[in-house]
């Protein structure tokens, strides 16, 4: 009994770090109000075209996330956030990915890739991702480009977001 005790504090250390991913504690399933209330320089809107995805985006917030500077944008269906799009400077993306780590746990996959090209220099491209209860946090980051970004949705927001109707 005394041993089951002691073991009990390094199993919780041992658990993911969070099952929920999120920025400024918003959540996905958060309303427009909280979004609101977290991030309240956003600028809301209706999206400008038609998509099974979202309804409205709520644009631009620059916040913190793990001491990196980030813009976001948040996606809403039926008052409920579906997604979120965390863009960064790529100089920013060693500490950035640290901090997700921390925050989220180790990725199921993590990549770098050197993508040749034909009388170029070949690209350099990270991806990371993690998945969770059918929500999932995708970060891609062209080494050589000035922004890197880390969408994080669930459902099929991906492939629907700008898919043409």
């Amino acid at each position: 009994m005394k041993h089951r005790l002691l073991l009990a504090p390094l199993l919780l250390l041992a658990l993911p770090a969070s099952a929920a991913y999120d920025i400024k504690d918003i959540k996905l399933g958060a309303s427009e109000g909280q979004v609101r209330k977290a991030l309240p320089g956003v600028h809301c809107k209706a999206l400008e075209w038609q998509s099974k995805a979202a309804e409205r985006r709520c644009d631009d917030s620059r916040v913190a996330f793990g001491g990196v500077e980030v813009q976001v944008t948040v996606y809403l269906k039926k008052d409920a956030v579906e997604a979120f799009d965390m863009r960064f400077n790529t100089s920013d993306l060693e500490r950035f990915v640290r901090f997700a780590k921390a925050r989220y746990g180790k990725p199921q996959s993590e990549t770098k890739d050197s993508i040749a090209r034909k009388g170029s220099v070949p690209r350099q491209l990270y991806k990371a991702l993690w998945e969770n209860a059918g929500e999932r946090a995708v970060l891609v980051a062209q080494l050589e480009k000035r922004r890197a970004s880390m969408l994080v949705y669930r459902g099929d927001f991906e492939e629907e977001i700008y898919r043409v109707r």
